[in-house]
């Protein structure tokens, strides 16, 4: 009889060198520019340059760029996101398998990543599993002005960045200050063009999708103008079920 398990898919890399690839191996977090810190963003876009089909990033992805995803959250020490994208891709608090939550004990991480918020007006459903259900318990970074919007039993650790609106540069000072070195930033695009308008943005890994969507999908960093221009250093292509994985790293003086 047929397998009903299905087929994982076979990784090649394309460069530096051709062959089998193996993701814990490609996506092995670098250096980051500074000694505290290093800064990922992990994005999905379509052959044309599109974020998001019928509203949701994760339309475009399939068992590939999961398994890339899951990769690239098991070496993270903490996962940084936007409220827009958290409510519009249904975020939950994130799993790992449990080789995954080994290799982490064995680097000296907690079994998952806490999921850090960014929020300016801190509206959430705060009885979501995404609260309620987290081990360990999600941070809401915020500015001081909105504090008092967090309900003082509220299910999660709330960060202070900024006074009126988030800063996030002092966002990832704080989160360094607590230890998290390793920063996974899933979105959406204008969270990565605060990061890429303050040069704070070590790596970009951004899987392109096979798929031709039109629209008026957002890129994948949105910011007021053009400026500044982040020049990069390509690092890594892989591939899988027509899917293109690249990495793509800032040098490092």
């Amino acid at each position: 009889m047929p397998s009903s398990e299905p087929a994982v898919p076979s990784f090649s890399s394309l460069y530096p060198e051709p062959g089998p690839a193996d993701l814990a191996t490609v996506y092995l977090p670098g250096p980051g520019r500074y000694p505290d810190r290093s800064v990922r963003v992990n994005m999905i876009a379509s052959v044309d340059g599109g974020t998001s089909l019928g509203g949701t990033s994760g339309s475009l992805g399939g068992p590939a760029d999961r398994l890339v995803f899951t990769t690239l959250r098991s070496f993270a020490d903490v996962i940084l996101v936007g409220a827009g994208t958290m409510r519009a891709e249904r975020y939950g608090p994130a799993r790992l398998d449990p080789d995954h939550r080994d290799q982490r004990a064995t680097r000296g991480q907690s079994p998952v990543p806490p999921i850090a918020v960014v929020t300016q007006r801190v509206e959430f459903d705060w009885a979501s599993p995404f609260f309620t259900m987290a081990d360990p318990r999600p941070l809401v970074i915020t500015a001081a002005a909105s504090k008092g919007r967090v309900p003082a039993d509220a299910p999660a650790d709330v960060v202070l960045a900024g006074s009126d609106r988030v800063d996030i540069g002092a966002a990832l000072d704080e989160l360094a200050a607590r230890g998290y070195r390793n920063v996974l930033v899933e979105g959406g695009p204008t969270i990565n063009g605060d990061l890429a308008a303050r040069d704070a943005l070590d790596e970009l890994c951004l899987t392109v999708a096979p798929t031709l969507i039109g629209g008026t999908s957002s890129r994948i960093v949105h910011s007021a103008d053009d400026n500044p221009v982040l020049r990069l250093r390509l690092a890594t292509i892989v591939t899988a079920d027509g899917y293109l994985f690249v990495r793509y790293r800032r040098e490092i003086a």
